[in-house]
């Protein structure tokens, strides 16, 4: 088992391209984060290090996978000829981490164990991203149902869309998690852009909190 550093949080979603990566680079810009991704699947258009690197400016700490198809860990590792097991992850030292997975929360590593298996193993809290519409109350709250089963701690929710009021206090109360953050898709989704929006004292104070 890795041992845990400082600060160090493991953003997940409910599903996949849910703005994992836009949060993460957020995040590392507003927390003063490194970043690492211990997974990345599919290798054409840029990878999630890449954005995180072009968004944020901070130098992404070195994937323990790489894998060239862009489909769940278990199925492009096969593609490529390897075997995900736990025991190749270890936390690396950082004050502050920000560790994004692959997919939600359920997505497999290999036929044994899933993402929830890794966060338990790096001992780490998640924080998980949701979308803001039509939909999110269902994933969002058995998302968190999922990690709770697992005794994965919960660090809260981070909304992503135009903001949706009822859609933020149904999943307070069925998730019984607080939203820690509401962030906008923005249509210049760039470094300075993603900059301009602040970082609730909410997040801020639960992640100071770690």
């Amino acid at each position: 088992m890795s041992s845990a550093t400082s600060r160090s949080v493991f953003v997940t979603g409910t599903d996949t391209g849910i703005g994992k990566t836009v949060v993460s680079a957020w995040l590392c810009l507003h927390w003063a984060s490194h970043y690492w991704k211990p997974v990345q699947s599919g290798l054409d258009g840029g990878t999630d290090s890449q954005w995180v690197a072009l968004l944020s400016g901070v130098t992404p700490l070195p994937e323990r996978h790489r894998l060239t198809a862009p489909l769940s860990p278990h199925q492009s590792a096969e593609l490529d000829g390897i075997q995900i097991q736990l025991q190749d992850f270890e936390l690396p030292k950082a004050e502050r981490l920000v560790v994004e997975g692959a997919g939600g929360c359920q997505v497999p590593l290999n036929w044994q164990h899933t993402m929830l298996d890794l966060m338990k193993h790096l001992r780490l809290p998640a924080l998980l991203v949701a979308r803001s519409g039509l939909g999110t109350i269902n994933h969002t709250v058995l998302s968190l149902q999922a990690l709770k089963a697992a005794q994965v701690p919960v660090l809260g929710v981070v909304m992503v869309g135009e903001r949706n009021p009822a859609n933020r206090k149904a999943i307070e109360h069925f998730g019984q998690v607080p939203v820690l953050a509401e962030l906008p898709v923005l249509a210049n989704l760039d470094r300075e852009h993603l900059a301009a929006q602040p970082m609730p004292k909410a997040l801020h104070d639960a992640l100071e909190a770690l």
